[in-house]
C-alpha cells in the first residue's frame, strides 16, 4: 500500500471551489469518487490525521496512489457529476446509488393514449419523454403541481384512471382544476395530447410566458392587498425558477459533443476536454504543453484537434470550444468523420456554462503545473544552473532580485522589488517604492532611482556592520547583496541599472540582466544583441516568473495608490477634514460610490464625525459623478 504522503497534493495547490475528486490506485483505476463544496477542505481531511478516519476510508487512502479533481460551478453540479462518474467507473470504495438514492426524472408517457406526467427514478423506458435528472425532487413536484393549473393533464396512476372511468366520476384533481378529466370525457384524447405537448414544450425551455404571467398575477394580488394570494404565487414562482436552474453538467437530451477549454499564460497552454454523451459528462482529459512560439490559440486549436482525434477517438458531431476555429479545420474533421462537424464558441446558456467550467479547470491545471514546476528541487536547481551558464556566472545565483516600474501616463509612478531565494519567492523581503525624483513616463530614470535607494541601504548596512538585526537576531533585510539583479525591460533599462551599480562600486560583485516582454530576450549591459534562451528552458521560465511577479507586485501597488488618490482628491477641500478623519472615511466606506450613496446619519456614525461635518462631506461628494473606484484594483467599476 502507498504512503498517503507520497501523493498528497502540494500545500495550497487544491482549489477552494466546489467540485468532484477521484482517487486512483497504482494501476490507474478509479477507486473512489467524492464531491465537496470546498475541495481543499475535504481533501486535506484525508491526509491530516489518517488514524481518525473510518477503517474503510483509511484503507482507501492507503490503497490510492493519486488524486485528481474537477471544479464545477456549484454544489448541485458536483452532486450530478459525482453520480455520473460513480455509475461510469463503479469505484469499489463507493457506496452505490440504488433505488431512492438515484436522481429523479420528470417523465411524460407520450406513448399512452392519455399521456401521464410523474416524477420518477431509475432507468428510462421507450415511449416516455424525460426531463432532468434534477437534484431537488421536492422542487420538481411543487413545479408539476403548479404547472397542472396551467396544463391540466393527467397525473394519476393507471389504476386510479380506470376506477374513475368505470365509475364516471373524476378524482379530486379533476374537481379542483388540476386535471382536464379525460377519464370522464371532459376532453378528447387529441385535446389531452395537445395539453401534454404544451407541457413538454414548456419544460423544454419555452418558459417566458408562464413566468411572466405568474409575476403579473403576483404583483396584481399585492396591489389588490390580497397578500395571502401574493405569497402563494411568490412561493410557486420560486419553486418554478428553482427547477429551471440550468445545470451545466446536464445538457439537452441526445446531445453528443466535446467541450474544449483553453488556458494560456504566454509560457504554457493547458487544454481541458469534457466528453458529453447524451447530454452527460462521461469523461474528461487534460493536457499541458510548453509554448514553443507565439502562434495564436486558433492555430494551436487546429494542431490539438488534428492530433487528439486519431483512430482511437471518434470525432463527435459537435465541438464546443473557447477558441474560434478556421473553416479548413471544420472541413477536414467533417471529411474524416463522414458527416458535418460543428465547431463553435457558445455565447450563452447551458453550453456556455459548461464551456466556462472546462476553461476554469484548464486554468486550475495550469496553476498546478506551475506550482509543481516551481516547487520541484531538481527543476529549480536546473533553472539556476541554466541562468548561471547563460550569464557566465561562476555559480548559481541563489538570491535574485527583480525590479519593475508601474504608472498610468506618468502619474502615481511606483517601483517594486521582489526577491527569489533558491528559486522560490521570499515574500517577506518584497519592497515597494514611491518614485520621488523622476516625473512623467520615464522608466529608465525610475529604475535608476529605485536601484540607488536599494544599494544605498545595502552600503549603509554594511558600513554599520548590520548583517544581523540586534533586536531579533535574524539576518538584516538588506545587508546581503543579491547574486543577480533582473530588471523588467530592454537595453535602456539594463544600461541605466549598470550605471547605478558602477557608481556604487558593486558592478563586479552583482550580476545584471534585463528581460524584455516582446520576444522574451535576455539583455546584458553593454551588449548590442540579446541572449535568446530556448522557449522550454527552465532558466527562462525562472526569469519569466521573476518578471511577472515583479510586474504583479508593482501594478497592485500602483492601482491602490491611484484609487486612493481619486478618492482623496474629492475630500481634500472639505473644511475640518484632516488626514486622520479622511482615512477613517476610507476605511469605513471603502469606495467613493459607497460614500456618495451614504446618508448624513451614516456618515455621522463614523468615529470622529458629527452631524455638521457629515453634512459638509455629503455636500462635497454629492456632485462627483457616477464613478465607483475599487480600492484594491483601482478600476472604475461603475459609471
Amino acid at each position: 500500500m502507498a504512503d498517503p504522503a507520497s501523493y498528497r497534493p502540494p500545500q495550497g495547490s487544491i482549489p477552494t471551489d466546489p467540485g468532484v475528486y477521484r482517487f486512483f490506485d497504482s494501476f490507474g483505476n478509479v477507486i473512489y469518487v467524492g464531491k465537496a463544496k470546498n475541495l481543499r477542505q475535504r481533501l486535506n481531511s484525508y491526509f491530516a490525521d489518517p488514524s481518525a478516519l473510518h477503517f474503510r476510508t483509511q484503507t482507501m487512502v492507503r490503497t490510492a496512489a493519486k488524486v485528481e479533481w474537477t471544479v464545477v460551478a456549484n454544489e448541485l453540479e458536483a452532486l450530478q457529476l459525482e453520480y455520473t462518474w460513480i455509475q461510469q467507473f463503479d469505484p469499489r470504495f463507493n457506496v452505490k446509488y440504488r433505488d431512492d438514492k438515484s436522481y429523479p426524472w420528470l417523465a411524460v408517457t407520450m406513448s399512452d393514449e392519455y399521456p401521464r406526467v410523474f416524477v420518477g427514478r431509475g432507468a428510462k423506458k421507450r415511449g416516455t419523454r424525460y426531463f432532468g435528472p434534477f437534484g431537488q425532487a421536492w422542487a420538481i413536484r411543487e413545479t408539476v403541481d403548479l404547472l397542472l393549473r396551467v396544463f391540466p393533464m393527467r397525473s394519476c396512476t393507471q389504476g386510479v384512471f380506470n376506477r374513475a372511468r368505470s365509475s364516471g366520476r373524476p378524482c379530486l384533481l379533476g374537481d379542483i382544476g388540476k386535471c382536464s378529466a379525460p377519464c370522464v370525457g371532459r376532453v378528447t384524447a387529441d385535446e389531452h395530447r395537445g395539453i401534454a405537448e404544451d407541457f413538454c414544450a414548456f419544460m423544454s425551455g419555452n418558459t417566458g410566458g408562464i413566468i411572466g404571467r405568474i409575476e403579473r398575477e403576483m404583483y396584481q394580488a399585492s396591489a389588490d392587498l390580497n397578500f395571502e394570494r401574493a405569497a402563494v404565487l411568490r412561493d410557486s414562482l420560486g419553486a418554478l425558477k428553482r427547477v429551471q436552474e440550468k445545470n451545466s453538467v446536464v445538457l439537452s437530451d441526445g446531445l453528443r459533443a466535446d467541450v474544449v477549454g483553453f488556458a494560456d499564460d504566454g509560457h504554457q497552454v493547458a487544454v481541458q476536454v469534457f466528453h458529453v454523451v447524451d447530454g452527460r459528462i462521461l469523461g474528461e482529459r487534460g493536457w499541458i504543453a510548453d509554448r514553443a512560439d507565439e502562434r495564436p490559440l486558433t492555430e494551436l486549436l487546429e494542431v490539438f484537434l488534428e492530433q487528439v482525434y486519431t483512430d482511437d477517438l471518434e470525432i463527435p458531431p459537435h465541438i464546443l470550444t473557447s477558441v474560434e476555429a478556421e473553416d479548413t479545420l471544420v472541413e477536414d474533421l467533417s471529411r474524416r468523420r463522414g458527416s458535418r462537424v460543428s465547431i463553435r464558441v457558445p455565447l450563452r446558456g447551458e453550453k456556455r456554462a459548461l464551456l466556462d467550467t472546462a476553461v476554469k479547470n484548464a486554468g486550475m491545471a495550469l496553476d498546478q503545473a506551475k506550482l509543481r514546476r516551481a516547487s520541484d528541487l531538481t527543476t529549480r536547481n536546473a533553472a539556476l544552473d541554466e541562468v548561471a551558464d547563460a550569464l557566465g556566472l561562476a555559480e548559481p545565483p541563489l538570491r535574485i532580485e527583480c525590479y519593475d516600474i508601474s504608472h498610468t501616463m506618468g502619474s502615481e509612478v511606483v517601483g517594486s522589488m521582489v526577491v527569489f531565494e533558491d528559486g522560490l519567492p521570499r515574500k517577506s523581503e518584497y519592497r515597494r517604492f514611491i518614485i520621488k525624483t523622476v516625473e512623467g513616463s520615464n522608466d529608465v530614470g525610475a529604475i535608476s532611482e529605485v536601484l540607488q535607494r536599494r544599494l544605498r541601504r545595502l552600503i549603509d548596512d554594511r558600513t554599520a556592520d548590520l548583517r544581523v538585526d540586534p533586536t531579533t537576531g535574524e539576518a538584516a533585510k538588506f545587508a546581503y547583496p543579491p547574486a543577480l539583479i533582473v530588471v523588467d525591460g530592454g537595453l535602456p533599462q539594463v544600461n541605466a541599472a549598470a550605471a547605478v551599480l558602477r557608481e556604487a562600486g558593486l558592478d563586479g560583485e552583482i550580476a545584471l540582466c534585463g528581460l524584455a516582454k516582446r520576444l522574451e530576450e535576455v539583455w546584458l549591459p553593454g551588449e548590442d544583441y540579446p541572449l535568446i534562451l530556448p522557449r522550454a528552458s527552465e532558466g527562462l521560465y525562472l526569469l519569466q516568473r521573476l518578471r511577472d511577479e515583479a510586474h504583479r507586485f508593482a501594478i497592485t501597488h500602483h492601482r491602490a495608490r491611484r484609487a486612493k488618490q481619486v478618492v482623496e482628491s474629492v475630500l481634500d477641500d472639505v473644511p475640518g477634514l484632516g488626514n486622520i478623519r479622511r482615512k477613517a472615511l476610507l476605511t469605513y466606506f471603502g469606495s467613493l460610490r459607497k460614500l456618495r450613496l451614504a446618508s448624513v446619519d451614516e456618515i455621522a456614525a463614523v468615529p470622529g464625525f458629527g452631524p455638521t461635518l457629515a453634512a459638509t462631506v455629503k455636500a462635497a461628494v454629492a456632485g462627483t459623478g457616477g464613478e465607483a473606484i475599487n480600492l484594491t484594483t483601482g478600476e472604475v467599476t461603475e459609471t
